[in-house]
């Protein structure tokens, strides 16, 4: 794809980056300094422009707040839910194929970054945008559904049980961070205040885009107790840099029933080749279990002590690829369905590692072209919902996942950048995880997947 004459970048998703230059013509309103300067959400002492521009970091917000009675019924949210799972699977596919072997990714943080891009994109952009994510309610309806689901998301899970050996935690957070007197349209910023409790933190991207950089991966890096760092990379923003949007998604959670660490012994892998390697494999006996089989493997729900569960899928003896393959969301349905309470004497590996995806090729395969194509109207990407004039495009969606798996439990964590230019019961069942396998992390109220994956080799 040609870059044409590049002159700046923008950086949306566990990192949204959005770059522009030069002023908007005509049209809606706009920010071009920050209405509220704060150094806390809730303290508001207005600034004006020109003066000395803020410090990277500093925290600007409006009078907007985020909603939390968003009205959304449960049938919206299930609708949202779906053209997320729809989404997720479509995406590991691209990214089980391109990657190979072990992988893991957070498509609940891919969506939540594409989702605020998609509120200013227009035209053929939104509506590929659209389509890749699925999403099937009414524009108004879109983000005011992402709110809530955020929402439960976040919610406390309440008191869980006394045995339960780490205490259930997530965290959902989103922010801006923007180029001060930059024009971004009024309304652009007010949906992402409102329905993604999104506020800007004015950095100066043209004078120090080194220092915003380090303040963005600092960030990130706190959002996910430090398991997601250098999000963005040297050289990601530079002095045309205006925007950056960023979610972030940390997870940590013990199982219902742990593991005991002194029953955990090394034991034999499968790998797909058909060799065999020597790992650490937990046991647990009589783990009280949502257990199914369908064709070609058998899937156990392990609970967490919280709104959350990981979904086992092993295929049976060399048939990985082909249950993979076939895996979808009615598949992940009706295992949901089938599956019964059962006792189960539970072999698997300890695991840990973390995947970082350039999703470029990914989203232009499953129908998310425009959005990468150079600005010339009338073609081109289009998002003129962020800024008046046609002039960004997505020049690079990356994403970095991280899963750890042991006796206690599970920690997870996610980020996702997209990088915009511009232009100018009964019996116990065995279940043996000793070869490949899918996972699946959920939060079980919703069915939102949170973090999915393959284990390939758990070394």
């Amino acid at each position: 794809m040609s870059m044409g004459r590049r002159v700046g970048w923008l950086v949306v998703g566990v990192a949204l980056l959005a770059a522009a230059c030069g002023g908007a013509e005509g049209g809606g309103s706009t920010t071009s300094v920050p209405v509220t300067t704060t150094t806390s959400p809730g303290d508001h002492t207005p600034s004006t422009l020109p003066g000395p521009l803020p410090a990277n970091g500093e925290l600007a917000r409006g009078d907007v707040e985020r909603v939390l009675d968003t009205g959304v019924t449960d049938a919206e949210l299930a609708d949202l839910v779906a053209g997320n799972t729809e989404f997720a699977f479509d995406l590991f596919e691209e990214a089980a194929a391109s990657e190979g072997g072990n992988v893991v990714l957070s498509p609940y943080s891919v969506a939540a970054a594409l989702t605020m891009t998609y509120a200013g994109a227009r035209g053929d952009t939104a509506a590929e945008m659209r389509d890749v994510l699925t999403l099937g309610l009414p524009d108004e309806r879109v983000h005011a559904a992402r709110n809530e689901l955020d929402l439960q998301i976040a919610a406390d899970p309440g008191p869980v049980s006394e045995g339960d050996a780490e205490p259930f935690a997530i965290r959902v957070a989103n922010s801006l961070w923007g180029q001060a007197g930059y024009p971004f349209l009024d309304e652009f910023l007010e949906l992402l205040a409102r329905d993604y409790d999104a506020g800007m933190n004015l950095v100066d991207f043209m004078g120090d885009a080194e220092a915003a950089r380090v303040a963005i991966n600092d960030w990130v890096e706190e959002q996910t107790a430090g398991r997601i760092v250098e999000l963005l990379s040297s050289g990601t923003v530079d002095s045309l840099t205006r925007l950056v949007l960023v979610n972030a998604i940390w997870f940590k959670a013990g199982w219902m029933t742990p593991f005991d660490p002194e029953a955990t012994a090394d034991g034999t892998f499968t790998l797909l080749d058909g060799s065999e390697v020597t790992v650490p494999l937990m046991h647990a006996s009589d783990v009280h279990a949502s257990y199914t089989t369908g064709d070609g493997y058998e899937a156990v729900q392990l609970p967490y002590g919280g709104d959350a569960s990981m979904l086992l899928v092993v295929s049976d003896e060399g048939r990985f690829d082909e249950v993979a393959a076939g895996f979808g969301p009615e598949e992940l349905a009706s295992v949901g369905a089938a599956a019964s309470m059962r006792q189960v004497n539970l072999t698997m590996p300890k695991f840990e590692f973390r995947s970082q995806l350039d999703m470029n090729e990914l989203l232009e395969a499953l129908g998310m072209v425009e959005a990468f194509q150079v600005p010339w109207p009338p073609d081109g990407a289009d998002f003129t919902g962020i800024v008046e004039s046609r002039e960004l495009f997505i020049s690079h969606v990356m994403h970095q996942a991280f899963i750890s798996v042991d006796e206690k439990g599970t920690e997870a964590a996610a980020a996702t950048a997209v990088v915009m230019s511009l232009t100018s019961a009964g019996e116990s069942v065995p279940v043996t995880v000793d070869r490949p396998f899918l996972f699946f992390i959920q939060h079980d109220p919703t069915g939102e997947i949170l973090f999915m994956g393959q284990v390939t080799d758990p070394r």
